[in-house]
Order: structure tokens, then C-alpha cells, then sequence
């Protein structure tokens, strides 16, 4: 059993180890995954050509067809030729998706059935897919800046250890087309504090000039403090609309939850929201948290789900501790 011990909390990073009777029934439900896999890779095998193939086919039949008018010097690259071109090629994404969908299919109800049986370790665990999770309203948008479109994946909620969560994957964007920028894309774990902040407090990765300048006239009605950590001040800016409430958290426990989720998530700083009785992880990442192999890829327990069920249960163990920012002594 592996244990770390930070602000006065240990997370233990076994109970959410399967036994060998849970890991028995995920591997039956490996081995039906893989025989209905093994038809499907048949089906795509020969509907992705097939359906793609006869997009191309018309494209280049039709632009033999534009050259019998167009001027011989634009033989194949006319104006009309080029927009045809366009259109065969958004044809041909279409396709390839619909020409997927079998694969697609499979995937997503696997992942329906499989989730709530690895995540054993969670009560009341109920999955979803692409819908809009209920917490994020109440995410303080301090936390992420402006944005104008978002995205959600996969949604698992529950109650983990002694409190209830929502977790969910997120991309958030500001801006259209090549001009888009993130604002944040990777897990966010929503949870209930133990004592309510009367307000909001925020803890965001400090940012270039430009950007700075951006999410100040965004939260210009929020403070700055200071942790008195000069590293931490380095890294982050904590921004607050009740410094008398939030001066002792961000010099205390937020102060040690942040050094600790420095080593524990060392690629981009976390992020962390307390918004009067909610509570806000947000881990960035690139990466599916929960994102099967290419269906072409034979599905393995060790390679492909044994790190799901780890990776949750260090963001859910990780969630527990940041929950404990802003409790009493004697609560935490």
C-alpha cells in the first residue's frame, strides 16, 4: 500500500484497487469486448474504403466532366474543379466517420457497461456521455478565463469516500477557427467542501502579460494574494472576492495541497475553485482519460484499464485532499 501524507491528510492509494472477483468480471467483459471487436474491425475493414472510395470515384469523375468545358489551361484546376475538390474532401470526412460508426458504437456502450464496474471503489456511480455535467455552472469562470465554446466527454459522478463528486472531461475554447485559443481542456472534479467559503477563491497557473491582462479585466472585481511561498507565488496567481475569508486558506493548506499537486501533476500546474460550498480540481491534460485503443487494438486489462482505474483514483484521492483546504482543524 502506497501512502502520502500532505496537509495533514493521507491518501491511500489502494482502496480503489479491484479485488480478484470485480477484476474476474471485467476481463469476461474483456473477452466479449474482443469477440464483438474482431466483427466490427470486418465491418470497417471494408466500409471505410468502400464508402470513402466511391466519394473519391465521383470527384474525379465529375471533374473529368468540368474539363470537357473548362479552358484548356485549367485542365483539373479551374475554379469550379477546386471547389469540387472541397466538397469531396468534407464528403469524405463524413463518410469515414459514418463508414466508423460501427466502431464508434461498440466502444460507447462498452465504456457504459465497463465504467461503473471498474470504479467499484465509488457509491452510487453513474456514467454519462457528452452531456453538459450539472456542477459546471457553478464553476467559478475566474478559474478558466473568457470562452465562448465548450465540449464535454465522458461523465462519471458518485460519492467517494465521504462526499459526493462529479467528474468530467472538458475542453473549453475561446474564440473561431484558426484563431482559437484553450482556456482549459482536461479532467475537472467537482466536489463539496467541508466548510463553505463565504465567496470565491481561486488558484490558476500564472500566465504571460497578454493573457494576464485578458483574465484581470475578466476577474477585475476579484484580489490578489499572496501566499508568502515565493515559488508558489511564481507559479500561480490566487484571486479572491473575500481576501478576509481566503488570505488563511491560501496561506495555509491551499498553500501545501499546491506544492503537493506540483509533484503529483508535475506536467501543467493544477488548477483549484472554491465557490462557497463547492469545490473545483481542475487537472489539465491533453490526453482521454478514458479513451479505449483503436478498435483495430486487441483491448488488454493491464495495458488499457488497469491505468483507468489508477487515474481515477488518484484524481478522486487528490480531490479528497484539496477538499480539506478549507476545514477546521479538528474537521480535517
Amino acid at each position: 500500500m502506497n501512502r502520502s501524507r500532505q496537509a495533514g491528510v493521507a491518501v491511500e492509494t489502494a482502496d480503489f484497487i479491484p479485488g480478484d472477483a470485480v477484476v474476474a468480471g471485467i476481463r469476461k467483459n474483456i473477452e466479449a469486448y474482443e469477440a464483438a471487436r474482431a466483427s466490427v474491425v470486418r465491418q470497417v475493414r471494408w466500409r471505410v474504403p468502400l464508402f470513402v472510395g466511391l466519394v473519391l470515384a465521383t470527384v474525379v469523375l465529375i471533374a473529368w466532366l468540368f474539363n470537357k468545358v473548362a479552358d484548356p489551361n485549367e485542365q483539373w484546376f479551374s475554379t469550379p474543379h477546386v471547389f469540387l475538390y472541397v466538397v469531396g474532401f468534407a464528403a469524405s470526412i463524413l463518410l469515414y466517420f459514418q463508414a466508423m460508426k460501427p466502431a464508434t458504437r461498440l466502444q460507447q456502450s462498452f465504456r457504459q457497461t465497463l465504467l461503473p464496474i471498474i470504479f467499484g471503489f465509488i457509491r452510487d456511480v453513474r456514467y454519462a456521455h457528452g452531456g453538459r455535467p450539472n456542477s459546471f455552472d457553478r464553476l467559478p469562470r475566474e478559474a478558466v478565463g473568457p470562452f465562448n465554446r465548450e465540449s464535454f466527454d465522458d461523465v462519471v459522478s458518485g460519492r467517494y469516500e465521504e462526499f459526493s463528486f462529479e467528474l468530467y472531461e472538458a475542453e473549453l475554447r475561446e474564440g473561431t477557427g484558426k484563431g482559437s485559443s484553450t482556456a482549459f481542456k482536461g479532467v475537472i472534479v467537482a466536489f463539496e467542501a467541508i466548510e463553505p467559503l463565504p465567496g470565491i477563491l481561486v488558484a490558476t497557473r500564472r500566465t504571460n502579460a497578454v493573457v494576464g491582462f485578458f483574465r484581470g479585466m475578466f476577474a477585475s472585481k476579484m484580489q490578489e494574494l499572496s501566499s508568502g511561498v515565493p515559488e508558489l507565488d511564481a507559479a500561480y496567481e490566487f484571486r479572491t472576492d473575500n481576501a478576509e475569508a481566503a488570505q488563511p486558506l491560501v496561506s495555509g493548506r491551499l498553500a501545501q495541497a499546491l506544492k503537493w499537486l506540483g509533484e503529483t501533476w508535475p506536467e501543467e500546474p493544477a488548477r483549484v475553485a472554491l465557490n462557497g460550498s463547492d469545490g473545483f480540481l481542475l487537472l489539465p491534460q491533453a490526453k482521454n482519460f478514458f479513451e479505449l485503443p483503436a478498435i483495430s487494438v486487441p483491448l488488454d486489462y493491464q495495458t488499457h484499464v488497469a491505468p483507468m482505474i489508477s487515474d481515477m483514483g488518484a484524481m478522486l484521492a487528490t480531490a479528497a485532499l484539496v477538499r480539506k483546504i478549507g476545514a477546521r482543524d479538528e474537521a480535517a
